[in-house]
Order: C-alpha cells, then structure tokens, then sequence
C-alpha cells in the first residue's frame, strides 16, 4: 500500500484542487490497482478544510499543533500504522502530476526529492518570478528539498526517525537525517508537482517566505 500525507491548516482554498490530483495520481494504471490511502491532517483548522476533506472521501485526523512537522509526522505514523510501504508526501497549496507517484516509484531509489513549478504569479512581480527561474535548477541532479513533491520508503522513514516536530523546514531536516543514515536518494525532475506562490504563507519560513525573499 502507498500512503499519501498532506497536511492542512485553514487550506478550504486550494484543497479540492490538490484533493481532485491527488485522486488522479492514484488512479494511475501504472500502479496495477495497488491501494493508495490519502490522509489529510487537519492542523487546527478554523475554516471549511474539514468539509472539504470529508466530501472527498479521504480519511482525515485533526490535531491542534499549528506546527507541520508535528502534523506531517502524525499523517506519517498513521499510514505506517495502515501498513504503508511508501511514503509520499504534497502540500494543500499544490496539485500533483498524475504520474506523481509512478514517477517517484519508477527511480527504485530509498528516497526521492522531486522538483515543483509555478503556474499562477499574480501575486508576484515580474522581478521575483525571473529571480526564482534564475536561481531554480529543474532538472535531474538538483538539491531541491520539497515539502510538496517528497517520497520515502516505509523502512528509510523509521531508520531516519521521521519529522521532527518543528514549524518550518521540516523537509529539510528530515532529508538530512535520511542522508545520515545512509539512505539512496534520487533528486529527480521526473516527479512533477505544481504549487501555489502566495505570499502569506502557513509556515514562516515556507516557500511563500523565499519567494518574498527574492522580491526584497
């Protein structure tokens, strides 16, 4: 069984998006009918996030952490505790490729780091978006680390010790410990994911922040 996690914190906006992608990647024939469970974590949610996960039929938890580590951990225990034996982990904010999770399995790697792009920069100036494109290696070989666009197997997962419990690059950390621990890691531009640029974002430090960063 794969297991998909994404967290949620008041994300009413752009979870049926990521939930109707999500559904498409599952659906994959690629897969040859392997069961994928989604589970959303609902992280103290304030807003219609819990309505909109329970009319997709995903299974949910809700915690009160306000804290995505916490909340990508507790999503990951849940599907081990399911029998997962991968781990593939998006934001609320983004909407996989429908080949995502063939894309992520196809690299036989212990881990994958996939790549993310952006399709909508209204929020943005002209100057930001050509500084992001400058400094963004999409292509196989990057060091792109991705909340929105990560794999792991069940077995790298636990040997690493899984998220930490704190509120940003907790992405970061994580594929740190899986290179401590001697995990095989593909940086990949295969699996593709595309994700939001707005500026406020729900973990200080998030991509929203470097993006705003790029604009100073």
């Amino acid at each position: 069984m794969l297991g998909i996690v994404i967290p949620a914190h008041n994300e009413e906006r752009f979870l049926p998006a990521c939930l109707r992608a999500i559904r498409r990647a599952a659906r994959h024939p690629g897969l040859n009918g392997e069961e994928v469970a989604v589970m959303v974590v609902l992280d103290a949610c304030t807003d219609r996030s819990t309505l909109v996960a329970a009319r997709s039929g995903v299974s949910t938890i809700s915690i009160e952490a306000r804290n995505v580590g916490v909340a990508r951990a507790a999503g990951a225990s849940a599907m081990l505790g399911k029998g997962a034996r991968w781990l593939a982990f998006t934001d609320a904010d983004s909407r996989v490729a429908p080949d995502w999770l063939i894309a992520q399995l196809a690299l036989k790697a212990e881990a994958v780091c996939g790549v993310i792009s952006v399709d909508d920069w209204r929020e943005h100036d002209a100057a930001t978006r050509e500084a992001f494109y400058r400094s963004y290696v999409d292509a196989d070989g990057h060091r792109h680390v991705h909340s929105a666009n990560l794999g792991v197997s069940a077995r790298a997962y636990r040997r690493a010790g899984g998220f930490p419990p704190i509120a940003c690059s907790e992405d970061v950390a994580l594929v740190d410990m899986l290179i401590a621990t001697g995990t095989a890691i593909a940086w990949s531009a295969g699996p593709r994911v595309v994700t939001s640029a707005r500026i406020v974002s729900r973990a200080r430090g998030g991509f929203g922040d470097t993006l705003a960063m790029l604009g100073d």
